[in-house]
């Protein structure tokens, strides 16, 4: 039945609202605001997300082409609501509507809860990533899990991080659509046996498992103003069976749901604490659960589609890995095709090796997933006879390549011998893909040199670099209005699904009063931000001091400690009346530190504690500020980054893989202060060296350093340093709580510290000295900000993705069409 096109101007929109309102969730005037209000107006843009979505799949069924699918632990994709409206360009209208409701879009807005669905960068480029699939019209499905709770809601509590629950579903999710029709059933426990077939071939099953339910739950993911609507499938556990009726009507009421709960255990948290077995075995089952219900998703929908014929299946599929965590997605395609439809085991792993590809995001070893074989055998049985299977014949090949280099042999395993043999998921991706690549051109380097040098001597070919990417949707159209006003008004709109237009913005450096009027902004944005750190933290920023901002997941690699020092540093100069050229600065620090990393937590406790005794100090007034914000999220980040004006990317060289708020910081007019790390290189690269500030040992450096280090004596030749640690030691900032920060300084000065941060600290200190005399000279700082904004072109997701899609996945863009 052909139906006409919803409107998308005020009017239908009221209409469609009005009717949600009282007929479909049947409320009253009396609830005209707050969360009813949100979610007649979600359902109402849905409604229109789901028009175009209907299209989009219809197209894609159609041209029968190849098809990509993206396994990911996490998406953090922030609220769904404006981007909506971006994407659909039905901001004013919708505004409008609110409007004849009396009612502001903006506190609509308000009551939308990021969707916990991720924890840092890996999560937010995977939604990124599906924004740009989407804009570029590319068929991929994002797969994922539905997490009732996200990592955790962070407070600060006298200084110390405090973890609630993330109940972000309490209300409910509007976006999402229920698929119980497509529910599988995923397999733990139990054994393996083998027997005959027809054909008289040995084949093998798994049985007497304890099965769990996987239902999914679509979330549309829009294009741009392009009529395509991808799919983000999330799968909830559940039970095979809600309660046991036998042992309820005996009266034994928690057993008979036990089967209940602990199904709905393993997509009831993001993330669960792994310090314990019990935690890493959860985790396991986390990542199969995902693996196991995508894979067999897709396989139904071709053998409804092909039958059981998979020849032409490699050619039409694609996997991409996003990170370690999805690779039980490996073993499980191999169990599938052998085992339930008997093909042979080279067909199979021919299928495998050409569907799957691989992106690593980390060069830390300790991040690399390795489970316990017993663990492994014990939950997923059948996976790890085929695991074994596929390290014997990989082996085999090696031991032909490199004849009697058992120490090769046993370096390259996939299996891990020991005391404990563990599977090393990390190489068992490397072994099973076509592609693996890094996510930042040292980074990949990196991994060919060191991680998986042995791999890149034998697969050479294998390997590559896919720099990541933001989409300037979402990180520039959206959080920063009226900077996208001013660059469309100045160049075009062409930038927002070509960043590379950007560059036209170079011209206007120049222009002083195209910089007035971008000053002007930034410093709306400032005054935002401002807000917002008042609200939470207590602390009122002045907007006319230089806006100094590092954001991101609490790491020692990423060394918010080194940031700490400086802070002290200046505080101390201040003490001293050092105070001449001085250049006010507004320091803000946030993340969440993992609940059982101890380190992190101490140096959030740090950072509240210096900025305890700074904000109270009347001889810092006007000079220095330092806060920590609570609880960083998607939402928080939409106002930090376009008020920002100098980006923290201060990570020991050699250690971040990429980084992705660098990108978001630059694309907003920031400036960086960085080491050469990840993507910072190819920033610098980029926007030019006049336009970064660069300090710190390389990663060949580091490396260098490493067996000589004397933290000790560089403290000693450094009287800045030493006055900074002094300070530490003397307990200035814990004078209640002697000892807090004991660890931390045993750390700084530990010879085998592997962050190095006090080898960094002087070139740190001198390159600050250089941002704050450069922010004195508020002409060619903000000419330095166009130049950022200009050249960060590259950093788009849509770059990146055409890149996956030209070197790895070979899709072919399709357009809807209506019916």
């Amino acid at each position: 039945m052909r139906m006409p096109p919803m409107g998308t101007d005020a009017i239908s929109v009221m209409e469609d609202f009005r009717r949600y309102f009282g007929h479909t969730l049947g409320w009253d005037k009396f609830a005209l605001s707050g969360y009813p209000v949100y979610s007649c107006l979600a359902h109402t843009l849905r409604d229109r997300l789901i028009e175009r979505w209907r299209h989009t799949q219809r197209a894609y069924d159609e041209a029968d082409g190849k098809q990509a699918y993206y396994l990911s632990l996490e998406f953090l994709m922030g609220r769904a609501m404006g981007n909506a409206m971006l994407n659909l360009d039905m901001q004013q209208e919708t505004a409008e509507a609110m409007r004849g409701f009396g009612v502001r879009l903006e506190d609509v807005q308000e009551q939308e809860s990021d969707a916990g669905l991720g924890n840092g960068g890996l999560g937010r480029l995977a939604a990124c990533f599906l924004d740009s699939c989407a804009t570029l019209q590319l068929p991929v499905t994002g797969y994922g899990l539905r997490y009732e709770y996200g990592m955790f809601r962070q407070r600060i509590e006298g200084g110390r991080q405090v973890e609630d629950p993330d109940h972000w579903l309490r209300n409910g999710n509007p976006w999402e659509v229920e698929r119980p029709e497509l529910a599988v059933r995923v397999k733990f426990g139990g054994r393996t046996e083998h027997y005959t077939g027809k054909s008289g071939r040995t084949h093998t099953r798994w049985v007497d498992s304890q099965d769990v339910m996987a239902v999914p739950y679509d979330m549309p993911i829009p294009g741009y103003r392009n009529g395509t609507v991808n799919t983000l499938r999330l799968w909830k556990s559940t039970a095979t069976e809600e309660f046991n009726l036998e042992e309820f009507n005996a009266g034994s009421y928690t057993e008979a749901v036990a089967a209940k709960n602990a199904a709905e255990h393993i997509t009831m948290v993001l993330y669960p604490n792994d310090a314990s077995e019990n935690g890493k075995e959860l985790r396991l089952r986390q990542q199969y659960f995902l693996a196991s219900a995508s894979l067999q998703d897709v396989i139904n929908r071709w053998v409804a589609k092909h039958g059981e014929d998979f020849s032409q299946f490699a050619a039409k599929n694609a996997f991409q890995l996003n990170d370690t965590h999805p690779t039980c997605a490996v073993a499980c395609l191999m169990r599938l095709l052998l085992d339930d439809y008997h093909l042979e085991w080279d067909e199979a792993w021919h299928i495998t090796q050409e569907t799957m590809a691989y992106t690593n995001h980390t060069l830390l070893p300790e991040a690399l997933e390795k489970w316990s074989v017993a663990m492994f055998g014990r939950l997923l049985p059948r996976l790890l006879e085929i695991i074994y299977e596929i390290n014997a014949r990989f082996l085999e090949q090696v031991s032909l390549r490199w004849p009697g280099d058992v120490e090769r042999v046993r370096r390259m395993s996939i299996i891990e011998e020991g005391g404990q043999p563990q599977v090393r998921m990390a190489y068992l991706a490397v072994v099973a893909s076509h592609s693996v690549n890094g996510v930042a051109a040292l980074h990949s380097q990196l991994l060919q040199q060191y991680l998986f040098r042995d791999f890149y001597e034998m697969w050479p070919r294998k390997f590559n670099n896919k720099t990541n990417g933001v989409t300037p949707r979402r990180w520039l159209a959206w959080s920063n209005p009226e900077l996208s006003a001013l660059i469309d008004a100045s160049i075009g709109e062409a930038w927002r699904t070509n960043l590379a237009e950007l560059q036209n913005l170079r011209k206007f450096a120049d222009d002083k009063a195209f910089r007035a009027q971008w000053r002007k902004i930034k410093q709306d944005n400032k005054q935002r931000l401002a807000a917002m750190v008042q609200r939470d933290c207590g602390v009122a920023f002045d907007p006319q001091a230089m806006f100094d901002v590092q954001v991101k997941r609490i790491h020692e690699y990423k060394r918010q400690l080194l940031n700490v020092l400086h802070v002290i540093h200046l505080y101390d100069r201040i003490k001293r009346g050092d105070t001449a050229d001085w250049t006010p600065r507004c320091v803000l620090i946030g993340g969440k530190a993992a609940p059982g990393y101890d380190m992190a937590k101490r140096i959030i406790r740090l950072v509240n504690a210096v900025a305890e005794v700074i904000n109270q100090d009347a001889d810092t007034k006007g000079l220095l500020q330092l806060v920590f914000l609570p609880d960083y999220r998607v939402s928080a980040m939409e106002v930090i980054c376009p008020a920002a004006e100098l980006s923290e990317q201060i990570s020991t060289a050699g250690k971040e893989a990429s980084g992705t708020g660098n990108m978001k910081f630059m694309m907003n007019g920031a400036l960086t202060i960085g080491t050469l790390d990840g993507a910072n290189i190819e920033i610098r690269e980029e926007a030019g060296e006049k336009n970064f500030f660069l300090f710190g040992l390389t990663a060949d450096q580091v490396e260098a350093t490493r067996g000589h280090y004397d933290p000790a004596a560089i403290m000693a030749a450094d009287e800045d340093l030493r006055r900074v640690i002094g300070l530490l030691q003397s307990h200035h900032f814990n004078l209640f709580e002697p000892g807090l920060f004991d660890p931390i300084v045993q750390s700084l000065l530990n010879p085998h510290d592997p962050w190095l941060t006090l080898a960094d600290f002087r070139a740190y200190v001198e390159a600050q000295n250089q941002v704050a005399a450069a922010y004195r000279d508020q002409e060619n700082w903000t000419r330095m900000s166009i130049i950022n904004t200009a050249t960060s072109g590259k950093f788009s997701s849509d770059r990146t993705i055409m890149d996956y899609n030209r070197e790895v996945w070979g899709l072919a863009a399709v357009k809807p069409h209506e019916e």
